[in-house]
């Protein structure tokens, strides 16, 4: 007998069906048996009676068993249907159960309160969890509708490298890899000098890239391995035309996660953000040293000679965004020149500072962004100026001799962008694997933590 998912049982009453499930909930009562079944579409409710040979087997099984289960496709009585869940209105009488592999006993009740080095320790089990799949189920869809939404702008997806000659950043917190002949590589820390390359050929590209950053924090905001959800664009005028992709991109993961992830928001309670007037291009934005006069206006607290944003300030600009703008979103830009990269366009009429942006979001900045020198002079003057050595970069040099147009783009992590629109307070829990400085797979010390504070 062919296999029937469980969604679609109510179309199966009174026919005999097989489902292949894991036994999800077990309760022996007597001469009965029920059960709750999950396959990966859904759940429906077992029950064994009347059967002795099939009950013994039935007395057996623990939750989390892989099983597959035989049985008839009832309606429930009126006064027994549930509303409330899925296939509330139906049950399956069970005839014949084989057990495909047995679980052992589990080592804590998955659906009770666990701390985060719990839950990761125990990623294996513990990623069957209602939340935990509702969290991934949401990463998922994010995925999905990053990438429907640019093709549908004409990107075109490209495999970035995770072995790089240099890095694109220019810093110090790299993973060096002491493999090749008379020469250094590194893990990427991001694909920026490839996507643009990319620009030079196909104008408009995007890449899921793995992103490495050797920090040696260990914070509720930093990961070692991450992904990286970036995007480059060619023939821009300036920095607010990547500015408007981003806000159309994010206003449409808003209308995705509304039609596809409803229930996975109720089971996080977690509402879905505010997006701004939705008739403006952009969400709301104010140069750097305009968020820190604000600061300092609203709350006395004087920053106006900072040369970046604190975590403070990021959460502060959010709530005001929110209250004041009705936005959870809110664009900083024109950092000084100091703060970025060697490939940031200098603002001509702006001496200092940069064409560039961040794109906060309920308190943490969830995007790097901005317009890129695209003359190879001025990149050399750049790269002098940072202190390094164009000999270093000299591929990555190699576009810009053949016509790369003015161009920008914007890097964005997975993870924490997960973990803003789930409401967890940690990116590790956003992350399926995580590794940071205490953690692959499981804690490298049992003196070290996951709970390391901001």
């Amino acid at each position: 007998m062919s296999r029937i998912l469980i969604k679609n049982l109510k179309e199966q009453i009174e026919k005999e069906v097989t489902i292949k499930a894991w036994v999800d909930v077990a309760r022996q009562q007597g001469k009965l048996a029920f059960f709750d079944f999950r396959d990966r579409s859904g759940k429906v409710q077992g029950v064994v009676f009347g059967k002795p040979e099939v009950l013994e087997i039935a007395k057996t099984l623990k939750p989390e068993s892989a099983v597959t289960i035989t049985g008839l496709v009832n309606k429930r009585p009126e006064k027994m249907i549930n509303a409330e869940v899925q296939n509330g209105d139906i049950e399956l009488e069970i005839t014949d159960i084989k057990v495909l592999n047995e679980a052992e006993s589990l080592p804590f009740d998955l659906e009770t309160d666990l701390t985060i080095d719990t839950i990761l320790d125990f990623r294996p089990l513990t990623i069957k969890r209602k939340r935990e799949q509702a969290i991934f189920k949401v990463q998922s869809e994010i995925v999905n509708a990053y990438g429907t939404f640019m093709r549908k702008e004409g990107f075109t997806e490209f495999q970035a490298p995770k072995l790089v000659g240099g890095d694109a950043e220019g810093g110090a917190e790299v993973f060096k890899v002491p493999y090749f002949k008379k020469k250094n590589a590194y893990l990427a820390s991001s694909p920026q000098l490839y996507k643009q390359i990319m620009v030079g050929a196909y104008e408009r590209v995007f890449s899921f890239a793995t992103a490495f950053r050797a920090e040696k924090s260990a914070t509720t905001r930093h990961l070692s391995e991450y992904t990286s959800l970036d995007a480059e664009m060619g023939f821009i005028e300036d920095h607010t035309d990547v500015m408007k992709v981003e806000t159309a991109l994010m206003r449409y993961l808003v209308s995705h996660l509304k039609e596809v992830a409803q229930n996975e928001l109720k089971e996080l309670k977690i509402e879905l953000p505010t997006t701004g007037d939705e008739t403006s291009p952009t969400f709301p934005y104010m140069k750097l040293r305009e968020a820190q006069e604000l600061i300092k206006k609203e709350t006395g607290v004087d920053k106006t000679n900072e040369p970046d944003l604190e975590p403070e300030d990021e959460r502060w600009l959010c709530e005001y965004a929110k209250k004041e703008l009705g936005s959870d979103f809110i664009f900083i830009t024109h950092y000084p020149v100091s703060k970025r990269p060697f490939y940031t366009y200098e603002d001509e009429n702006d001496p200092g500072f940069t064409k560039s942006f961040d794109l906060l979001f309920r308190g943490v900045e969830i995007t790097t962004g901005g317009q890129r020198v695209h003359k190879k002079a001025e990149l050399l003057k750049r790269m002098s100026d940072k202190g390094l050595n164009p000999d270093n970069f000299s591929f990555y040099l190699q576009a810009f001799q053949y016509g790369l147009p003015p161009h920008g783009g914007w890097g964005m992590g997975l993870e924490r962008l997960t973990q803003k629109f789930c409401g967890l307070p940690n990116v590790k829990e956003a992350t399926l694997f995580p590794r940071d400085i205490n953690r692959i797979d499981t804690l490298t010390s049992k003196d070290q933590t996951d709970t390391a504070e901001l």
